[in-house]
């Protein structure tokens, strides 16, 4: 049976309130998509829910005492890239006659993907932890280009597309701090860089991302101590820092005709949501 809710539950519940509406300013800002901080309200509130139930027997009672342990991670993400269009470019082809180009690029959608990779965790603190996680991220991008100039039959730009592949390979770097552990759940929160390293690049795309970038990042979970193991899923936002944009990618392309569509943009910047489950 159930206690009733006291003065403290509600005060509780407040502050989780309070930090979804934090997360959801986060999310306009970057432009995440509400359902991420619809989850974070239910693990928020699914721990307000377990913060009034009795006291139960805890599965694996001295697991946060180590002082350092392993683990793997498994997950999905979102992908986005922020373009930003240079607009009209003057440009010379193959007969040296200069001609003026207008071409936007844009992701218009968020494309999944997932990763995979393993932990590694020092206790610093009954609440604090520091977390490494070298981690491989899979997944494409797909990216749609207009070009004003060359116009259809019906007066509308022309469309041309590109996936743009990555696989990046990352160590994320986290501190986590976590909250009083009640029965078999402890909700957290984690913030940290995560700098990357991008193995896909082909010379024949008409963008191309730098081979290197990094990422800050912000998220919630909650650690559920099953019997054998403990799970933990995280919902994570994740935002470059960096201009990711290969410049020098469109003076190396050998075909003239992809020249507009190359200097379309000068600049991207990287995000991703990810949804991970570690167990440890």
């Amino acid at each position: 049976m159930r206690r009733p809710y006291s003065m403290k539950h509600y005060l509780f519940l407040c502050q989780n309130i309070r930090l979804v509406s934090l997360f959801r300013r986060f999310c306009r800002r970057t432009g995440v998509m509400s359902a991420g901080v619809m989850l974070i309200a239910v693990l928020l509130l699914h721990c307000v829910g377990a913060s009034c139930q009795e006291r139960k027997v805890e599965n694996r009672p001295y697991t946060d005492l180590r002082v350092f342990h392993f683990g793997v991670v498994v997950g999905a993400h979102l992908q986005d890239l922020e373009l930003v269009n240079v607009g009209p470019v003057t440009l010379t082809d193959a007969d040296g006659n200069t001609y003026e180009s207008v071409v936007t690029v844009d992701q218009d959608r968020w494309d999944p993907g997932f990763q995979v990779g393993v932990l590694g965790e020092l206790r610093l603190s009954s609440h604090f932890a520091l977390r490494l996680a070298p981690t491989m991220y899979f997944g494409t991008r797909h990216l749609t280009f207009h070009n004003h100039t060359n116009l259809t039959d019906a007066g509308v730009p022309t469309e041309v597309r590109q996936n743009l592949k990555s696989v990046y390979v990352g160590c994320v770097a986290d501190v986590v701090f976590a909250a009083k552990r009640f029965n078999n759940h402890r909700p957290y929160v984690v913030a940290g860089v995560t700098p990357v390293l991008n193995l896909t690049s082909r010379d024949n795309d008409y963008l191309r991302l730098n081979k290197s970038d990094i990422f800050a990042s912000v998220g919630v979970g909650c650690d559920f101590y099953l019997p054998f193991f403990k799970l933990r899923p995280e919902l994570k936002f994740m935002y470059g820092l960096t201009n990711s944009f290969d410049k020098g990618h469109a003076s190396r392309l050998k075909s003239p005709e992809m020249l507009p569509y190359a200097y379309s943009t000068d600049r991207t910047r990287s995000k991703m949501v990810c949804l991970s489950f570690y167990f440890e």
